[in-house]
């Protein structure tokens, strides 16, 4: 890989940081307010639960995880035989 897609993810994160902080500073960036950061999210939801394989598929693992939580806290409850 070369360019920025070769280099390591924090020296990405601090090159954008420093892109972020310079777009704010010319007063080029957008700061979403709380209003607009709940709008945006609703949509974003809405969007997704459009998408009736995804949301098979995340409840699925969801309790999967939730049972494999179950089994682990028994395990680890039962007495020592």
């Amino acid at each position: 890989m070369r360019g920025f897609a070769g280099m390591s993810p924090e020296k990405q994160r601090a090159i954008a940081s420093k892109g972020g902080k310079s777009a704010h500073a010319q007063g080029k960036a957008h700061r979403f307010t709380p209003e607009q950061a709940v709008e945006a999210g609703a949509k974003g939801g809405e969007k997704v639960a459009q998408d009736r394989e995804h949301m098979s598929r995340i409840g699925k693992l969801g309790a999967a995880k939730r049972i494999e939580n179950f089994r682990r806290r028994q395990a680890q409850e039962a007495p020592a035989e």
